[in-house]
C-alpha cells in the first residue's frame, strides 16, 4: 500500500537570511560595552563629562555625544574601524563573524547580499585594525 505522505529525496532546506537575525541596537550596545567597559569617555580629551546628543539620522541605533570639556562631538563610531563605511554596522559584525568561521569573500559576498567588490576591502581593513588593536 502506497503512503498518502509525501517522502522527498531530500532534507528540504530553510533558507534564512541571516542580517534579519542580528539586532541593530544590540551592536551598537555591544561595541558601547567593548569600547567603553569603564564608562563613556571622549575620544577626544578622555572626560567623562559627556551628554548624549540624540541619534543618528541613517543609523537610528548609533547615539551622538558631546563633551562639555572639549566640546567634541562623537559617535559610538567615532575613531573605530567601523566609522566612516556606507555599509550599516550589523553588515560589518556578520562580516567579522565570517571571518572567524574562515568563510571567503565571494562566500561572504553572497551571504549578505554584497557587491563581490566590496568584501575583500571590507575583511582587509577588519584585518588591518584588530592587528593595531590587539595587545602587543
Amino acid at each position: 500500500m502506497r503512503s498518502s505522505f509525501p517522502t522527498p529525496d531530500r532534507s528540504p532546506t530553510l533558507q534564512i537570511n541571516i542580517t534579519s537575525l542580528i539586532d541593530d541596537v544590540q551592536c551598537y550596545q555591544t561595541v558601547r560595552e567593548l569600547r567603553w567597559p569603564d564608562g563613556l569617555a571622549c575620544p577626544s580629551c578622555q572626560s567623562k563629562h559627556v551628554i548624549k546628543r540624540g541619534f543618528d539620522d541613517t543609523e537610528p541605533a548609533r547615539q551622538r555625544y558631546e563633551c562639555h570639556d572639549c566640546d567634541q562631538r562623537f559617535d559610538d563610531l567615532t575613531d573605530t574601524i567601523f566609522a566612516g563605511h556606507h555599509q550599516p554596522l550589523k553588515v560589518w559584525i556578520l562580516c567579522l563573524y565570517f571571518m572567524g568561521l574562515n568563510i571567503s569573500n565571494e562566500q561572504i559576498a553572497h551571504e549578505l547580499a554584497l557587491n563581490g567588490s566590496d568584501v575583500p576591502q571590507m575583511t582587509a581593513q577588519l584585518r588591518e585594525g584588530i592587528v593595531k588593536k590587539s595587545p602587543q
